[in-house]
């Protein structure tokens, strides 16, 4: 038995879904760039993005009438210099997306970084994720594998690809499951 692992990195920022009102596009994209807006003694904080069809800016709040000094003064720089990590960290917080009434769309922002594995016999294979990021897991199996989503399909209704966990669905968490070859 041979064990193997496999790594679900991010490669970038996802992209945002949300209807635009101007037209029919539902992505957005952001490029990291923050507006920070003082009232007095408040700050709101907004992280802008452009619709992916019309160019149109968007504004996801991230903080909504906070005090300057409760506001860590690195943060606060991270946002005025428009940090791009900032960004995709702050994305990464489902209260902010449930603020805002939003969803992430990952296509196309996510690597699968593996091992070799040998041609035959059985492989235990664990799945690590180093950011919570929902991934179909036919598809990941699919990559992972060098196979189509309907060949994984079929080696799990055949019981050659086995898992404490359905193999079938989104998932976000690390699992390993075990190929029989």
């Amino acid at each position: 038995m041979t064990n193997t692992q496999w790594v679900v990195c991010p490669t970038g920022v996802p992209l945002i879904r949300r209807r635009c009102l101007r037209c029919r596009s539902a992505r957005y994209q952001t490029h990291g760039k923050f507006r920070v807006n003082a009232n007095h003694k408040l700050l709101d904080v907004w992280l802008l993005a452009l619709c992916a069809g019309c160019g149109e800016t968007i504004k996801l709040t991230v903080l909504e009438r906070v005090n300057v000094r409760a506001i860590d003064s690195s943060m606060l720089d991270r946002f005025h210099d428009n940090d791009i990590t900032l960004a995709a960290t702050l994305l990464g917080d489902p209260g902010l997306l449930r603020r805002n009434g939003v969803a992430l769309d990952w296509d196309g922002a996510w690597d699968l970084r593996s091992t070799d594995m040998p041609d035959t016999g059985v492989i235990d294979i664990s799945v690590r994720f180093i950011q919570p990021i929902p991934v179909r897991l036919t598809r990941l199996l699919a990559a992972g594998l060098g196979i189509s989503r309907s060949q994984v399909l079929r080696l799990v209704t055949d019981g050659n690809l086995s898992s404490a966990r359905r193999l079938t669905g989104t998932s976000s968490s690390d699992f390993s499951f075990t190929l029989r070859r």
